[in-house]
């Protein structure tokens, strides 16, 4: 083989002779896509970086201890929040590079954005942060008020199926994982500023120092816009604390943080041009007792003030506090066998709501599970648990897991797990009362059992793909139905709720600095438990959802990013999204330029929401 390199001075004009660069219309993602291979591949004489592997990627979800890609019997996704951190809008412009993660956003600024995983409704996906639960009380609508900035997000870790073993309540149909990231050793100061369309403006600061005992980080961010139609302004403000310590009780991590969300919440709720206001805030800790053991603690208080009709507040208004309490106690034992071990814990939960709709309400729980690994490097991993919750009023519930996977030849892995999940019902579920709906307070607690299969093949250092099978079937599901749009929507418990879909993908990093990424996932829900009623959440999901994104790096600084997204919902068509961003991100000043729907496409992710 005869290797020949080419200088980019000289590159350039014989591609643009070619027709290559003509970033025009949506022809740009295929063409820049080769433009961006055949640089990387004229520069990789000059790279020093090596190929990162996907299978060396650590999962933190899923299992009780963090594993390797290549180790985790479960179907996982990892997305690195701080390789591009100037590529991406927001988190949840992120998190839609995992098809397999439905997002049905209400509006810009990280308002409102409802979070799904294969199929399921909104308020079935668990979201933690650091570990700890962040999940509203009084309505799965706010489980993405995060009190933390981007810039202090290290990654988001997706476990796709139930993990309720583990994590306990709404850890239906998968948990999402935000992990802060740990600063480097010295001072950083990085501060941001924004314009954009709709009279967007964002600032954001984050401050970092570190040692090898001791580390803070303080970071800030604010984001403001008129919308992008009458009454979807908002203003969102988040700013938090990190200290982490290492003492002689062992590793301290402490944060602390609140967001201040207001916005236009113009159709989000029916016909009418409602007004809304969310502030939060949140304590945490987690303290290493000894090498084996760890307690984490955590509060969180979540307000929610709402206008029915932004023109007239006096005609309907809502004003919600809820506050949540958790500790938890972790251990992890070696066992005599080589890689293996037992992880445990205790867990105690309480929620409190004082509401002028919904009344004043608390509820209680408390958990004990126990988990098995046994890791081989050379044939798999096999894990196997069990959890038992107990609710206020002495209502328990037990959810077993298993999960394992083998490796049939040295760079294919085999995996399958099952696992129940449960989710209570919000208070909003239970209590809340408008116009447009009304909740339900003899509501069970729904339940699911999940069984996924698939397998991972590695096939070279920069080739990975994947692919799953998955199945749902749940009992008491919570919906909010009707008979047509002349009623309000009514919360329901509905029965045979099944769903099952291929989840398919493509990871391929040729050279360094460049990766392609292709995703598909198909579903199919039954509908026959709706016995010819309406469905407001748990029958919106995607029949296909599809990702194709390149990210071209350079070593001169510059980075090219494009993406189509292409949605097909049940009963609403296809909805192909193209975004684009381009980053120059060598030297103490970087510029940036992020573009969102270039495709220019209107469509639904919410039923009735623009």
């Amino acid at each position: 083989t005869e290797i020949y390199t080419l200088s980019l001075h000289d590159a350039l004009p014989i591609l643009m002779e070619a027709g290559w660069v003509r970033c025009l219309g949506l022809k740009v993602l295929v063409k820049c896509m080769v433009v961006g291979l055949a640089l990387g591949m004229v520069a990789r004489a000059q790279e020093t970086q090596q190929i990162p592997e996907v299978r060396s990627t650590v999962v933190v979800v899923g299992t009780p201890a963090p594993l390797t890609e290549e180790e985790s019997p479960r179907s996982t996704e990892t997305l690195e929040v701080q390789q591009y951190p100037l590529a991406f809008t927001d988190l949840n412009d992120l998190m839609r590079d995992d098809p397999s993660v439905d997002l049905e956003q209400r509006g810009g600024g990280g308002v409102q954005a409802d979070l799904s995983i294969w199929g399921s409704s909104y308020e079935q996906t668990l979201v933690l942060l650091n570990g700890w639960r962040v999940n509203d009380a009084e309505t799965s609508h706010f489980n993405l008020d995060l009190p933390v900035p981007m810039g202090m997000v290290g990654s988001v870790n997706v476990l796709h199926g139930a993990g309720s073993t583990l994590y306990g309540s709404d850890a239906v149909s998968g948990v999402v994982d935000f992990e802060t990231a740990k600063p480097k050793a010295g001072a950083t100061l990085k501060m941001r500023e924004e314009g954009g369309s709709f009279r967007q403006d964002d600032q954001a600061a984050v401050a970092s120092w570190g040692s090898k005992k001791l580390s803070e980080v303080v970071g800030g961010e604010r984001d403001f816009s008129d919308g992008f139609m009458v009454d979807r302004g908002y203003r969102s403000e988040e700013g938090s604390s990190e200290t982490r310590v290492t003492s002689v009780l062992g590793d301290s991590d402490v944060l602390v943080g609140g967001s201040d969300r207001s916005f236009g919440a113009n159709q989000f709720y029916g016909p009418y041009n409602s007004w809304e206001r969310t502030k939060e805030w949140f304590a945490g800790i987690n303290q290493q007792v000894d090498r084996k053991t760890e307690v984490v603690l955590a509060y969180r208080r979540h307000s929610d003030l709402f206008v029915l009709l932004a023109n007239d507040p006096a005609f309907y208004k809502n004003q919600y506090d809820d506050d949540s309490w958790q500790g938890e106690v972790r251990r992890s034992d070696d066992l005599p066998w080589k890689g293996a071990a037992m992880y445990s814990g205790v867990e105690v939960n309480t929620d409190e709501i004082d509401s002028t709709n919904l009344g004043d309400h608390g509820r209680n729980r408390g958990a004990g599970y126990v988990d098995f690994e046994l890791t081989g490097k050379r044939w798999g991993t096999v894990s196997g648990g069990m959890r038992e919750e107990i609710f206020s009023g002495g209502i328990s519930v037990a959810t077993p897991s298993g999960a394992m996977s083998y490796w049939v030849a040295k760079r294919v892995k085999l995996r399958a797990s099952v696992e129940r999940g449960f989710r209570l019902p919000t208070y909003v579920d239970l209590y809340y009362s408008d116009p447009s709906t009304i909740g339900n307070p003899g509501l069970k607690p729904e339940s699911v059992w999940n069984v996924d299969g698939g397998a991972d093949w590695y096939w070279s250092r920069s080739l990975t793909l994947t692919a799953t099978v998955f199945h749902s079937d749940q009992t008491d599901a919570i919906d909010y139905v009707r008979a047509d749009a002349s009623v309000p929507w009514q919360a329901e418990n509905l029965n045979g709720v099944k769903f099952t879909g291929v989840d398919v993908g493509a990871d391929w990093r040729p050279v360094a600095g460049q990766e392609f990424r292709v995703g598909l996932t198909t579903l199919e829900g039954a509908q026959s438990a709706l016995d010819g009623l309406q469905s407001e959440y748990v029958f919106n999901y995607p029949v296909q959802n599809a990702v194709a994104e390149w990210v071209g790096r350079w070593g001169s600084g510059w980075m090219i990013r494009q993406r189509l997204r292409v949605v097909n919902r049940v009963d609403r068509g296809v909805s192909p999204v193209w975004d684009a961003s381009v980053v120059y991100d060598r030297g103490r000043v970087q510029p940036y330029v992020q573009m969102t729907n270039l495709s220019n496409t209107g469509y639904q992710e919410i039923v009735g929401v623009q």
